[in-house]
């Protein structure tokens, strides 16, 4: 029986960047970075308020989370097998992106329809939504207590079990990739995270809590910086700039999670084939 530990993988995970950095580099920079770029460009340069605006802008983050998935794909296929070049990589991710955008669709609606009661406990509460959408304070006149204390307590049981679940499938897209698996990849990721599920949550959080400290810290830093060199009038730019800053930390931090959770699907999955009997 092969037990799998965290520190194994990412000793694995670091061999893999070590050895393919500028394969993964080659594949993150067009698919990652620049399409966050282009659209925190729209967003720091363009004119809010107007339908185009939020059309444009809703398009372009549409846009970006397709390449973002197309670019994370080409990744898991970069680092599950040394043999992979880049332009097998890329063939990979074309073959399993309709796949991917099809269980990433009902991952969303599953995800989605489990918070139905968190809205009907908050319509139920009457808070003035009206008021809070122009930013006041809605009055708590009227209001049903009861039924906002369900909705929260319901929030901290949904956000539990939404990392529980998270972590049992964390490496879902690993296994459509490789195992070239459709729906069946959630299920597959479902049985080989089993005994692994805790583990994997602490992953989770201290990713969690360091990518959101490292990337608020380089937007607000690189931000501060050039709105002391570019002056008062050049608040857009200073802002544009810092955001650059936090999206590069941030393709930073998507690489290591896309290897790494692609080296713990292939060290998981070697221990499940060596649990299974072999035939006689």
């Amino acid at each position: 029986m092969i037990m799998v530990t965290m520190g194994a993988v990412w000793d694995r995970t670091t061999e893999v960047l070590s050895g393919r950095a500028g394969m993964l580099a080659g594949i993150a920079v067009p698919a990652l970075f620049l399409p966050t770029i282009v659209r925190d460009a729209f967003v720091a340069y363009g004119t809010p308020g107007s339908a185009s605006f939020a059309a444009i802008g809703g398009l372009l983050s549409l846009v970006v989370v397709l390449i973002s998935i197309w670019g994370q794909l080409a990744l898991i296929a970069a680092s599950s097998d040394p043999n992979t070049d880049r332009t097998a990589a890329i063939g990979i991710a074309n073959n399993r992106f309709l796949p991917a955008i099809g269980v990433s669709i009902v991952m969303a609606v599953a995800i989605c329809a489990t918070l139905i009661p968190l809205f009907a406990l908050v319509g139920f509460s009457g808070l003035d939504f009206t008021a809070m959408a122009a930013g006041k304070q809605p009055s708590m006149a009227g209001v049903n207590g009861g039924a906002l204390a369900g909705a929260a307590l319901f929030m901290m049981v949904w956000a539990v079990a939404l990392l529980f679940v998270g972590a049992r499938l964390a490496i879902w897209q690993p296994v459509l990739v490789n195992e070239r698996l459709g729906l069946r990849s959630i299920a597959r990721a479902w049985r080989l995270t089993r005994g692994a599920t805790w583990r994997i949550v602490g992953v989770l959080i201290l990713f969690g809590i360091v990518l959101v400290v490292a990337t608020l810290a380089a937007q607000s830093i690189v931000g501060i910086v050039f709105r002391l060199i570019l002056g008062a009038d050049n608040i857009a730019t200073a802002r544009f700039l810092g955001t650059l800053a936090g999206s590069a930390v941030s393709t930073v931090f998507v690489v290591l999670a896309v290897v790494f959770t692609t080296q713990l699907y292939v060290a998981l999955a070697a221990a499940k084939s060596s649990r299974e009997p072999r035939p006689a």
